[in-house]
């Protein structure tokens, strides 16, 4: 490995060169504190001299270097001089707006104009709205990184009109001297960043780069997993056309399809389940060092293809209308909403093996239904009504059926992993008398709002227990309760008394108007006007509704859950 080293300065730097920031490395990610502290250190305190670190590059050209390190660094000096650019062409000075652009634009050795830092991932954002002088041509949704760099620019422009606006408040200043008071301070900050130190690394061959890159951290923040995968691909994968590179286009489908997802998913723990539902169980901290290994330059291109499709099915358990489930599909939907409903992660790396090999045809409609409705009911008696933490031993059980199902050779053979998965799931099952003392603990009021989703799934699941043969939309539906709120702190009725699900029924909008705040005894008529049958053991209750009768309520709902509803 050939390294050379040099003193520079950023003037030096931009002078001498063009630099590309290629596609293994991460997207623009530094945030506000991280431009704050950079303002603060180099342009606030205006140091002389001041070192910024190395910038390690390799040749990919003449007179043209792909950036290893130093990226979040070289783009917000580059988005900052672009401001200053901006600000001097406003107040009229475009002479040193000129000299400015210089650095940010300048002609090739065709003389062609040409942007000397050009990173690849944010093209052609990057370019358009903050490196071009003058208005955008191209309208571009931002992505993630697009918003980073967008928010970037507006931070130091606020920064910058922060300068100018501190001048034309200074009473001490004559109005007439204002303009070059401005021009003499944006002067200042254009020179106090081309004057910055740093090491200059320069590296002869790419593949070098690849390996410096999994060594070095930006400044800031540590390299993710995320980061580390997508440049061991880069490193195995090569773009075979000048004009489409493919393993580039995979990668940033695969990321963006995660990224761009309404439930907030992230990329790191995408992969760590992809993995986990195929090969080893690993934490998340080690596997890198594992794949690295694993994934040869042979196996490169089926790892990403499969991680793009993955990428899909991942999505679609967790965002069920990006799935676009069918009709036919309708209760393996309910299922998946449910396990999100419960926020408990576990199961994902099995609930991925099952649902891909549904896709591909390996096991049929009624085995994924079967899974993951076992799945759903094991979580909600363990998770959502016991509130039990899992050791290691139920994720790596998860993780060891996913690989086993990845594994199987027929359908045959998955039938078996499903059917396993039912009896290791039914042994983990808590004890009734666990169920019974905290199903009470499931509680909705209008005061205690943060389990209203969870007691209508519940409710939801009770009424299609008791009415199982007919449709009904329960999305239209609400919770009433039957004992009204109003009565909440009379006698012994606590918000967690007329909150408990023995208090509770589901009833139509319709219906929910005609009750209003009646007692009881009054909505027992109108139940029976109006035929209501969805919870028919309201009939049998007393009219009087006291405390005794909504927690004996809840104690039968409790023994039907663990003995019929959710039994596996």
């Amino acid at each position: 490995m050939k390294i050379e080293s040099s003193d520079q300065d950023i003037r030096t730097l931009l002078s001498s060169g063009y630099y590309k920031i290629p596609r293994f490395q991460r997207p623009y990610s530094w945030e506000r504190d991280n431009i704050q502290e950079f303002w603060d250190d180099i342009i606030r305190d205006s140091p002389l001299d001041y070192f910024i670190g190395s910038m390690v590059v390799f040749k990919s050209g003449n007179q043209t270097y792909g950036l290893v390190d130093g990226q979040q660094r070289l783009t917000t000096i580059t988005i900052l001089l672009c401001v200053l650019r901006n600000t001097l062409d406003d107040y009229g000075f475009k002479d040193s707006a000129e000299g400015i652009h210089g650095v940010i634009e300048r002609r090739n050795i065709d003389n062609k104009p040409e942007f000397i830092l050009t990173p690849e991932s944010s093209y052609p954002f990057f370019q358009d709205h903050i490196q071009k002088w003058g208005k955008p041509d191209i309208r571009i949704t931002p992505l993630k990184e697009e918003q980073n760099l967008q928010r970037a620019f507006t931070q130091l422009q606020k920064l910058i009109e922060g300068i100018i606006k501190s001048i034309k408040v200074n009473t001490t200043i004559p109005e007439e001297q204002e303009p070059e008071q401005i021009k003499e301070k944006l002067i200042n900050i254009r020179d106090s960043l081309l004057d910055l130190k740093l090491i200059f690394i320069r590296l002869e061959d790419e593949d070098d780069a690849y390996i410096i890159f999994e060594i070095l951290n930006t400044r800031g923040k540590d390299l993710n997993l995320t980061d580390l995968v997508k440049n061991h691909l880069s490193k195995h994968l090569k773009a075979k056309s000048a004009s489409v590179d493919q393993p580039k286009i995979k990668w940033e489908k695969t990321i963006s399809t995660i990224q761009q997802s309404s439930v907030d998913l992230d990329s790191d723990t995408f992969i760590h389940y992809f993995w986990l539902s195929k090969f080893d169980y690993l934490p998340a901290k080690k596997l890198f060092k594992v794949l690295r290994k694993k994934v040869t330059k042979t196996k490169a291109k089926d790892f990403l293809d499969s991680l793009l499709r993955d990428a899909n099915t991942y999505r679609s358990i967790h965002e069920t209308s990006y799935g676009k489930w069918s009709k036919q599909e309708k209760r393996i939907e309910e299922s998946l909403q449910a396990l999100m409903l419960f926020r408990v992660k576990q199961q994902t790396p099995c609930v991925l093996s099952i649902v891909r090999e549904y896709k591909e045809g390996k096991i049929k409609k009624k085995h994924l239904k079967g899974a993951l409705i076992a799945i759903e009911k094991f979580h909600f008696l363990f998770t959502a009504v016991t509130s039990q933490r899992s050791s290691g031993g139920i994720s790596s059980m998860y993780a060891s059926l996913g690989r086993r199902l990845f594994e199987a050779s027929d359908t045959h053979a998955a039938v078996d992993v499903i059917r396993d998965l039912k009896d290791k799931l039914r042994t983990r099952i808590p004890s009734e008398n666990e169920v019974n003392a905290l199903f009470p603990e499931i509680v909705y009021t209008e005061n205690i709002t943060k389990q209203r989703s969870l007691m209508k799934y519940t409710l939801v699941c009770f009424a299609k227990e008791n009415k199982n043969d007919i449709a009904i939309d329960f999305d239209h539906m609400t919770i009433e309760h039957l004992v009204p709120q109003s009565m909440i702190g009379v006698d012994k009725y606590t918000d967690e008394i007329i909150g408990q699900i023995g208090n509770l029924v589901l009833v139509s909008e319709e219906l929910n108007e005609k009750l209003t705040n009646k007692p009881f005894k009054e909505k027992k008529k109108i139940f029976l006007q109006k035929g209501y049958d969805l919870f028919p053991d309201i009939y049998d209750l007393d009219e009087e509704m006291a405390v005794e009768v909504i927690e004996e309520r809840t104690e039968k709902f409790a023994s039907i859950a663990y003995n019929k509803v959710w039994k596996i």
